[in-house]
């Protein structure tokens, strides 16, 4: 089974480096990613595969399209409804891939206008999307309109997937949502605070992230502040992609032997991580952080 499994990620990933070479690349890449689900989900329930093994990218910023389509893959779907949170332009973010290549609905909010526009013709000139498009939304995310803005756009109760990643009050921001029990979170974590300590930046409505040139240094929550919430909310902590900046939770009602609880020491192995904890961290260290 091994043996197929990587057989099949080869000829994916072979797939994605000729997409604009080849004249039915999208047709070959859906097609790719469901032959690929189905080797997953032949796999035996209690088989687990890294998440850095399963991990690509096609419109996330990194390989978080590969670990979300090999954790459905396990846990199956249901609602095929996705909530993006700070989603940018649209095409490089967490559900681009599912919405694309797997028909799933979504609602994308983003704070700037020019970025809600061109995500919205994004949308509109991709032939799997043109005729059902994603709800995207002008919006600053607080906490007091958090779930208003879902509610408004018509999501409640259970989704498929939320992901969150606002560069900066994201730890009040998924504290805040209480209208939507997502399956799946994913949501962006500060590696520059290491493994151990629960802390986010302080709440305010108008919170701006710090950046230096290596990326937003001064903003987020660290990963146990997140895991730690979480737990008050029904979720574990089943791993994060390759250059630990993202984590993904599961529904602790989603059973699934092949996706456990994960050591969040495990996260901080890459050497980019340890470059920011060593180098990075010094520069924010002294800044407010609220222990949480």
């Amino acid at each position: 089974m091994f043996i197929r499994f990587m057989s099949a990620l080869r000829g994916l990933k072979s797939l994605f480096r000729n997409a604009h070479s080849r004249p039915n690349s999208a047709r070959d890449e859906v097609v790719a990613q469901k032959q690929l689900m189905l080797t997953y989900q032949q796999l035996d329930d209690g088989e687990q595969l890294p998440f850095r093994q399963v991990g690509f990218g096609i419109y996330s910023q990194h390989d978080e399209d590969g670990i979300l389509v090999y954790i459905f893959s396990r846990i199956g779907v249901r609602t095929c409804k996705a909530v993006e949170m700070c989603a940018g332009t649209g095409d490089e973010c967490n559900v681009a891939n599912l919405l694309i290549n797997h028909r799933w609905t979504g609602l994308l909010v983003d704070g700037n206008p020019k970025n809600v526009d061109l995500a919205r013709e994004f949308y509109r000139r991709r032939t799997e999307t043109m005729h059902w498009p994603p709800t995207i939304l002008h919006a600053w995310i607080t906490r007091a309109n958090v779930n208003k803005l879902l509610l408004d756009a018509g999501y409640d109760g259970e989704i498929d997937l939320l992901s969150l990643d606002v560069d900066g009050v994201d730890y009040w921001l998924w504290e805040a949502m209480t209208v939507i029990t997502p399956r799946v979170v994913v949501l962006e974590y500060n590696h520059l605070l290491g493994p151990d300590v629960a802390v986010t930046v302080p709440y305010r409505d108008d919170f701006v992230a710090e950046f230096t040139e290596f990326g937003s240094d001064y903003a987020g929550a660290s990963l146990a502040a997140f895991i730690k919430l979480g737990r008050r909310k029904g979720y574990r902590y089943v791993g994060s992609n390759t250059i630990g900046t993202n984590a993904f939770f599961v529904r602790d009602d989603v059973p699934c032997d092949a996706l456990p609880e994960a050591d969040p020491h495990e996260a901080f192995m890459h050497p980019r991580v340890r470059f920011g904890m060593e180098v990075r961290h010094p520069g924010v260290k002294d800044k407010r952080w609220v222990e949480v």
